[in-house]
């Protein structure tokens, strides 16, 4: 089962319209939505809800007041000052690291695992949907990514294909997102932050040895940036499998719940298809080699 992750170096670039648009047409395959802070392609989906499990990702401290002697270690070991004078751990504060906890004499400190968010998997009509949510405040969401990721594999049947959402940016939940992943691509929009957006991003992926490609949304808007970016993927050896026109009715389409290709646009349509052809046959070209 290979697995493609589509990124962006920035949100709102339209990778999850063009998950959800390609979830029609791709045959054999799962889903699962990576962007665990603000996941949305659940809402494009429409599926029923199978199984949902809370996720503690995270771990804070407890101090047993019965036992403790207020001696003081634990204050001045936090660096985060998660202890109060009272010798109370203040959750929103608490790191987690376990510091107190091995310089308190009485062990009147543990560690507890806490709820950092929760998981699902829901069953759609285009396939088994992986996607979670991270708790307001919480931290860990990388974590809560490799959970969606596992819960692909725990649910999988005979798919050939996983089409994973992944998280914005350049960070943890973005390498979490591609690890292992057969190819990434990296959805951009014709700006120059957006070019920028796309370098970091596809430095990423080549970080990490993944076949990354790119696909130009609302490439019309602005031909000289988009120029500039088909350049420097030329040169660097990055793929531009698709370009995107602008359409207006794509974000009315949106504002039904609809992708692009159920509200019967046919030039986006036709080139989210085109899109899906050319990355197999990328992928065909580099297992050939």
């Amino acid at each position: 089962m290979k697995q493609v992750v589509f990124i962006s170096g920035k949100g709102g670039t339209g990778k999850s319209t063009l998950v959800s648009s390609l979830s029609i047409l791709v045959q054999d395959k799962m889903l699962a939505d990576c962007d665990v802070d603000a996941p949305n392609l659940h809402i494009l989906l429409k599926g029923k809800v199978l199984k949902k499990d809370d996720f503690f990702g995270a771990k804070e401290a407890i101090i047993d007041s019965s036992t403790c002697i207020r001696c003081g270690l634990c204050r001045k070991t936090c660096r985060f000052g998660a202890i109060n004078e009272e010798f109370e751990v203040n959750p929103m504060k608490c790191e987690g690291c376990g510091a107190c906890t091995l310089v308190c004499p009485q062990e009147a400190i543990v560690l507890e695992e806490v709820k950092t968010g929760e998981t699902y998997v829901s069953d759609t009509s285009r396939g088994t949907f992986s996607h979670a949510l991270l708790d307001i405040g919480a931290e860990g969401s990388g974590k809560l990514v490799t959970e969606v990721r596992k819960n692909i594999y725990n649910n999988k049947k005979d798919e050939k294909w996983v089409l994973i959402d992944g998280s914005p940016g350049i960070g943890c939940v973005v390498i979490a997102s591609i690890t292992g992943a057969d190819a990434v691509v990296a959805v951009s929009e014709p700006t120059k932050s957006g070019l920028s957006d796309l370098e970091r991003v596809l430095g990423v992926a080549r970080h990490f040895g993944i076949p990354a490609f790119v696909c130009i949304n609302k490439y019309d808007l602005n031909p000289e940036v988009t120029s500039q970016i088909e350049s420097f993927c030329e040169s660097n050896g990055f793929p531009v499998i698709g370009r995107i026109p602008f359409d207006p009715s794509i974000v009315e389409a949106l504002q039904e719940f609809k992708t692009p290709i159920e509200a019967g646009n046919s030039n986006v349509t036709n080139e989210i298809a085109g899109i899906w052809m050319r990355l197999v046959d990328e992928l065909d070209k580099l297992k050939a080699n």
